[in-house]
């Protein structure tokens, strides 16, 4: 029943966006951007939630892309070509692009505090830098979308009801630790507002590119995977162990964001 909704929900889409994979993509888009600035509206209620939340929505956003990486975009590239080759130098060149952003577009994390250029280090607001390090790890999701749109409709429609699902504590993961910073409320709220604009444009951005370069698209699913992997081994799974009294907490929620993706594939896809 839940299949035949997906399968339904695909064919809704086609036919309202005459049949154009961009402007379903668009739509799907839309979706994460508004999951995301949902989130982010939790800076309303920053002073009454538990230290712990944070770290549990790191860890539930890490296991839906631990699974999605692989099962949405890895997987499907090799089954595509019958070959390792394709997807793996895609997921070479998704670490090497995200390294690349890391090492240079200066950002700040919450516990691993500053990365990027030394110089550029006092001319960012903190605050900037918090926001553009979330940024940078909404890249890979977005591209996500559009990549698995393009490549299988289906696919990409639980792709982007699993990215959407996780962007939700995401959207709350920027504007929290802001609010609670800040002692502000609506600021904190745009900041996770643009995040999600950010990943709606490489939403149309992956999609666009690999209707045009559809030779390409093994590479591209690769890639896409390979930056999300990079992101959350390199980034989210050492924020969300910094404290050693919350492990049970992020442990739980990383397992329960696992079989979130997991059902949404198996049982959907």
């Amino acid at each position: 029943m839940l299949e035949n909704s997906i399968a339904g929900l695909g064919e809704y889409l086609l036919n309202i966006s005459g049949g154009n994979l961009i402007v379903v993509s668009f739509y799907a888009g839309l979706f994460v951007a508004i999951m995301t600035t949902l989130g982010s509206l939790l800076a309303i209620f920053y002073n009454k939630l538990p230290d712990w939340g944070i770290d549990v929505s790191l860890s539930f956003a890490a296991g839906v892309m631990i699974v999605a990486s692989f099962t949405s975009l890895i997987l499907p590239a090799i089954e595509f070509t019958n070959s390792f080759t394709p997807a793996g130098i895609g997921i070479l060149l998704g670490i090497l692009l995200i390294y690349a952003i890391d090492r240079f577009i200066p950002h700040e994390h919450l516990v691993k505090g500053y990365e990027g250029p030394k110089e550029l280090k006092d001319r960012l607001r903190v605050v900037w830098l918090i926001v553009l390090a979330v940024v940078i790890h909404n890249l890979p999701e977005g591209l996500a979308v559009g990549t698995s749109i393009v490549f299988d409709l289906r696919t990409g429609i639980i792709t982007a009801i699993a990215i959407g699902i996780q962007d939700f504590p995401e959207g709350a993961v920027i504007s929290l630790p802001l609010a609670t910073l800040q002692k502000k409320r609506l600021q904190p709220i745009l900041m996770g507002s643009l995040s999600g604009v950010a990943e709606m444009i490489m939403v149309l951005v992956g999609a666009l590119f690999f209707t045009t370069f559809r030779s390409l698209l093994p590479y591209g699913l690769g890639l896409a995977g390979g930056a999300m992997l990079y992101v959350t081994v390199k980034e989210m799974i050492p924020e969300i162990y910094k404290r050693e009294e919350n492990e049970l907490y992020v442990t739980l929620g990383f397992f329960i964001g696992f079989y979130v993706m997991l059902f949404l594939d198996s049982m959907l896809g």
